[in-house]
């Protein structure tokens, strides 16, 4: 597990200034080669999952998902899209690009889609998972070059029938008691089959918002002076909803990405 610098990108895209991502590598793979050094032997090559941080940033959360995606065979990269200044400095643009479809969070994405394709043991094939503001980034970064979506309680884009038709598989997940995002399993899942786009949607009567955002130790994602307020709202882990979640984002990645 490395910090890698994509800062290489930026006589071609309009990524943030330094911008970096946290790397996990497949085990069996063995040393992660870097872009442009000779293929590694025949056989290895494994497919790449980007994995988009929530408005916390690029945390001990984040890592350990990539960190799980590892395990499971993926190359695992989670750009680091605060890299221009933390969340106070960066976060209001992110969320701004999200909401327009269109802005530096998503070339700093495609950097990182560039990156983990050029990498000599990835076999060119990537997916993008995401979760809350990162979710809604992964929604529409579907149609952007990526194998399949994984959506975590991301909002939905204001024009979302535009944003889906080219999108790849989609698999979504929402908690039946997130107040933010009322309804919006059932407006996706409609959406996406209007699309004709493969999809597996479900919503969790029992879970909030952030129900998969966990820290190593099963604690709530976010600065821990927030966990009491957070709790309070409804948000954070429901582990039972997560563990279905997981069973089913593992099955479609393996369905569309292999590993």
């Amino acid at each position: 597990m490395t910090t890698v610098n994509l800062s290489g990108f930026a006589d071609v895209l309009d990524i943030s200034p330094g911008l970096s991502a946290y790397l996990a590598r497949p085990a069996a793979v063995g040393p992660a080669l870097a872009p442009g050094d000779a293929p590694p032997a025949k056989g290895v090559l494994r497919p790449g999952v980007i994995v988009l941080h929530e408005a916390w940033g690029l945390d001990e959360t984040v890592r350990a998902i990539a960190d799980r995606l590892a395990g499971l065979g993926y190359f695992a990269l989670a750009p680091d899209l605060f890299s221009a200044g933390g969340a106070r400095r960066c976060l209001v643009a992110t969320v701004r690009a999200m909401s327009s479809g269109s802005g530096r969070a998503f070339d700093d994405i495609e950097a990182a889609r560039r990156w983990l394709t050029a990498l000599p043991a990835c076999n060119g094939r990537v997916g993008v998972i995401g979760f809350c503001l990162g979710g809604g980034l992964a929604l529409l970064s579907a149609g952007r070059g990526f194998e399949v979506a994984a959506i975590n309680y991301g909002p939905l884009p204001r024009k979302l029938d535009a944003s889906l038709r080219a999108a790849c598989p989609v698999v979504a997940s929402y908690g039946g008691r997130d107040r933010t995002l009322r309804g919006a399993a059932g407006r996706l899942s409609a959406a996406l089959d209007r699309a004709g786009v493969p999809h597996d949607v479900k919503e969790y009567p029992t879970a909030g918002h952030a129900f998969l955002s966990a820290r190593p130790d099963g604690t709530p994602s976010g600065p821990r002076l927030l966990h009491p307020v957070l709790r309070t709202a409804g948000i954070g882990p429901e582990p039972v909803a997560a563990a279905d979640a997981w069973v089913r984002i593992e099955r479609f990645l393996t369905e569309h990405l292999g590993a």
